[in-house]
């Protein structure tokens, strides 16, 4: 007899995401605590992948589900590499079988490349906000990336507590904030960029989380 375990984990922030996991039971197991642990390390391992991927960063979002021996990747990313690289990457850890890959690639578009920058530099050079990014000094300067394909294909390094995804003009936030009053804030600097149709918040707050 044995436990399928359906985990359920975000990978917005670096160092921010309590894993919790859910557990549908379809059979009594012998040793359900030991299952469940094996199903947190593996969740972990593959929470670490994503995270410390070079190509994952503020633009993307992304999520995955442990169904057994498979784990499914979900959620947006704003460049087609990083759905491939972490489809490979997290085949090679030990004890996935199979990965469906599910990942949304976000539209190409010159429109959403520039609120992407301009949203950026709303919430990340506003001083309140600043301390949520350990890349002080904002986007890199011009590279041949960035000339070619804007901040989307060049986006900024470092640490971002709060991620911009931004698909045909509308903007969801993500991630982890520290007060109500900074996951409004970074609200209403979203919404002061011009071209953006909607800001969906989707912050939460550290003490709530």
């Amino acid at each position: 007899m044995s436990f399928r375990y359906s985990t359920w984990i975000g990978a917005s922030v670096l160092g921010l995401i309590s894993l919790t996991p859910f557990v549908i039971a379809q059979e009594q197991p012998a040793t359900p605590d030991a299952k469940q642990q094996a199903v947190l390390n593996l969740a972990k391992q593959v929470r670490k992948t994503i995270v410390t991927d070079p190509r994952y960063g503020v633009f993307d979002n992304i999520h995955f589900a442990i169904q057994g021996d498979t784990v499914i990747l979900r959620g947006e990313a704003s460049r087609p590499v990083l759905k491939s690289s972490l489809e490979n990457s997290v085949k090679k850890i030990e004890g996935v079988k199979d990965v469906k890959n599910d990942i949304e690639v976000l539209p190409v578009s010159p429109n959403d490349d520039r609120i992407r920058a301009a949203v950026y530099a709303s919430i990340y050079r506003y001083g309140p906000l600043q301390r949520y990014t350990s890349n002080r000094g904002g986007p890199r300067g011009p590279s041949v990336a960035r000339a070619a394909g804007g901040i989307t294909n060049d986006p900024p390094i470092g640490y971002h507590a709060i991620h911009i995804i931004v698909k045909n003009g509308n903007v969801t936030l993500t991630g982890v904030v520290d007060s109500e009053a900074d996951l409004a804030l970074a609200e209403m600097r979203a919404n002061s960029v011009p071209g953006v149709f909607s800001v969906d918040n989707d912050l939460r707050v550290a003490t709530k989380s």
